[in-house]
């Protein structure tokens, strides 16, 4: 190589790092004035919503005599809608904070994290028969991950609770340079053609009040393992179960990414 064609490359790698250096921080300036949008419209918001919470619950417990049926299921219609748009808000605001937080990756025993998240589970209540395989280590921000795990669990407990014999497992296994961990379950299940709606917010795919939600928990799974360098995915059949996946890079590929 020539010294003329070093020189060249050499401008070239100079350019694309003080690029890159530039888009990180516009990407960083950015992030920082959506939490403090976020952060600011979760506390305006919130007094409101207790205020109209709580006048409801005046009505109700204080003048419920002066209101018919129907007044008093519309006065409980605005208690309830006031109450779940302030946990939306919190849903948000604690998404906004977790995506914000510095990754700090180190090795997780996930064999461990799964079975701390299932005696939790157990001592809620909890009655699923779980099957854990074989786990490989992580690499990455072990309270992110068991954010995850949880949500990925308490998902499947909430969709097996009419079979007789719910049955969870969890498993995991190297691709690669990837780790693919999946959570399975024997419940309800989805359409297919629907997978790719399961992680977007507020998104619903059973509306029956047996599968009460907000349509957070999937959505934070996927910021999360999008933060790690990975995917996160579904596959199932409607009442035939369903199964969650997501990878991470290992440590050789992810040291370098995250």
């Amino acid at each position: 190589m020539t010294d003329d064609k070093a020189k060249t490359l050499e401008n070239e790698r100079d350019h694309l790092a003080r690029d890159l250096r530039q888009r990180t921080a516009q990407w960083e300036a950015l992030n920082n004035e959506l939490q403090h949008f976020s952060h600011a419209v979760a506390h305006d918001l919130h007094a409101p919503l207790r205020a109209m919470e709580g006048f409801a619950q005046v009505l109700l417990e204080g003048h419920s005599a002066r209101l018919d049926a129907e007044g008093k299921r519309a006065v409980e219609l605005i208690r309830l809608s006031a109450r779940k748009t302030a946990l939306l808000i919190e849903d948000l605001s604690a998404i906004s904070r977790l995506c914000g937080k510095p990754l700090a990756p180190a090795c997780v025993k996930m064999d461990e994290l799964v079975q701390a998240r299932i005696a939790q589970l157990r001592k809620e209540g909890a009655f699923a028969i779980f099957s854990v395989g074989r786990l490989p280590e992580a690499w990455g921000n072990k309270e992110m991950l068991t954010i995850v795990l949880e949500q990925l669990l308490k998902n499947a407990i909430k969709f097996t609770r009419r079979q007789s014999r719910p049955s969870i497992t969890i498993t995991g296994r190297h691709d690669g340079r990837q780790t693919i961990y999946e959570v399975r379950d024997n419940g309800v299940g989805f359409e297919p053609g629907h997978a790719s709606r399961l992680f977007n917010l507020f998104q619903k795919l059973h509306e029956e009040p047996d599968f009460d939600g907000r349509g957070v928990g999937l959505a934070l799974v996927r910021r999360i393992i999008n933060r790690h360098g990975g995917q996160a995915w579904a596959e199932g059949k409607l009442h035939k179960g369903a199964s969650f996946f997501f990878s991470l890079p290992r440590r050789e590929s992810a040291v370098n990414n995250l």
